[in-house]
């Protein structure tokens, strides 16, 4: 057995993260599949706030589905998630989870930015951006919720990972993969829809410009929360092949990861 760097934040048992134990094992993150895993989470994570801006229903027969334009693209950012800590631990994914937080806010802030910005003559793109982009109550409402959601379901998601793994080794991934989904999703999308779209959220009254309104009524969040965890788990455990196929590749080709026990 290989004693752990200490340099790498993950290596001790002193600096065990929740879930992790001396005996489970991840790899360094100094490499470029983890930096390109960690982009591809900022980025499917910024495209689906979006896309998320639209409200949609789609008629599934038995009952109308009310949600947001982020049901496309957002389930992979837990597909990234879960390989990134199965891969690189739990810090690593806290790591990646804050990095797509500050993207977020950047985007966000450079968005009212420009949608403040006086228009060159033309009124209907400006009208175009203040709709997506205009930093009113809407709008505010889910980045708020975004954000908050996000960083509680993916470190749920990480956390449910390393607790599992800490137990089992390499064994069950897909009982780790897949349980970890579940809970992750049921609170991302709880605490999103929650405050995006109830009346629950009163202390956002406080916040300026902030018109506190249910974009939903209570049978419509019902609806959103049980079949929007529905169908998120459905995606990942349809592509469960392909999570285990990236997670064996980067396992296979990150030389630290059979060096190293964290």
């Amino acid at each position: 057995m290989t004693t752990p760097d200490s340099g790498s934040g993950q290596g001790s048992a002193a600096s065990a993260a929740p879930g992790e134990t001396t005996k489970t094992r991840f790899a360094s993150i100094g490499s470029q599949y983890y930096a390109i895993l960690v982009s591809l989470l900022a980025a499917f994570y910024l495209i689906s706030n979006i896309a998320a801006t639209k409200q949609m229903s789609f008629n599934l027969g038995f009952t109308d589905w009310v949600v947001d334009g982020g049901v496309f693209l957002f389930p992979l950012t837990y597909l990234l998630g879960g390989i990134i800590t199965e891969v690189y631990g739990f810090r690593a994914a806290l790591r990646a989870v804050l990095i797509g937080f500050t993207v977020m806010v950047v985007g966000a802030v450079v968005f009212g930015l420009v949608t403040a910005s006086p228009p060159v003559g033309d009124a209907y793109n400006q009208e175009a951006f203040e709709i997506l982009f205009g930093w009113d109550g809407v709008y505010v409402r889910i980045l708020i919720a975004s954000l908050i959601a996000f960083v509680a379901g993916q470190l749920m998601n990480a956390y449910v990972i390393t607790w599992i793994k800490s137990r089992f080794g390499e064994s069950n991934l897909w009982a780790r993969l897949m349980s970890s989904t579940v809970f992750g999703q049921i609170v991302d999308t709880f605490i999103f829809g929650l405050i995006a779209f109830t009346t629950f959220p009163l202390f956002l009254n406080a916040l300026p410009g902030i018109d506190l309104f249910p974009l939903m009524g209570w049978g419509e969040f019902w609806n959103y929360f049980i079949l929007g965890v529905v169908y998120k788990c459905l995606i990942e455990w349809v592509l469960l092949p392909v999570t285990y196929a990236v997670v064996g590749m980067l396992k296979r080709h990150e030389p630290s990861y059979y060096q190293r026990v964290a």
